[in-house]
């Protein structure tokens, strides 16, 4: 099953956004991390979109600084929000990143996570991404990617084609993307593929790590 957008949390004023999808995925998404992340330092999280991830991840790994970032006004606002009320000292107060951006606003980072951006963006996102985390990373640190794929040899959910084709009639440049092209992608960036992780719902959680 797709997982759709984030939403308002009623009519008012409150910034605070709630992506439905988080409280189902959340625990599976962190099981993986559990075996991913390095035991401290920073982690990058590209597109936290409402916030309700980077909360969760970082009460869940206290010994980890937790970096959120959004392009969006709004989820930097829902996460702003979300932070004050947690009080954690390991989450940090998120930043403006657009991916695909030639500059971003860090300079390093020990882990990178990108949930739900890839086919809700263009493709030079991915490559933005790519690209910045080759950089970031030092040997041997993972890139983490979470959300639906296609596969070749590999018979996609009816679920994710009709999400497939519900985002490319929202924005021409948004899709599911092939893991085979982002395997590519992220090799001519130094970035080599670790692990490749079934996850609930037709969802797959992609590892590389840099060279």
């Amino acid at each position: 099953m797709a997982e759709g957008p984030w939403t308002p949390q009623g009519d008012g004023p409150d910034p605070r956004r709630h992506a439905p999808a988080t409280l189902r995925n959340r625990d599976a998404i962190a099981a993986v991390l559990q075996d991913e992340l390095p035991a401290t330092g920073l982690v990058l999280e590209v597109a936290s979109g409402s916030g309700e991830h980077a909360v969760h991840f970082a009460v869940n790994f206290p010994a980890l600084n937790w970096q959120p970032t959004d392009p969006d006004p709004a989820a930097l606002a829902s996460i702003a929000a979300l932070r004050g009320d947690a009080g954690l000292p390991n989450l940090r107060v998120p930043l403006l990143l657009d991916a695909a951006a030639a500059n971003w606003p860090i300079n390093a980072a020990d882990a990178i996570l990108c949930i739900n951006m890839v086919h809700i963006s263009p493709w030079t996102a991915t490559l933005g991404l790519l690209r910045v985390s080759a950089d970031l990373l030092p040997p041997g640190a993972p890139l983490i990617l979470y959300g639906p794929y296609l596969e070749q040899g590999v018979p996609t959910a009816p679920s994710n084609l009709a999400f497939d084709r519900s985002l490319k009639d929202r924005n021409s440049q948004w899709g599911l993307r092939d893991v085979a092209d982002v395997d590519k992608a992220a090799a001519a960036c130094g970035l080599a593929p670790a692990r490749r992780v079934a996850m609930p719902a037709n969802n797959l959680m992609l590892v590389y790590r840099r060279r």
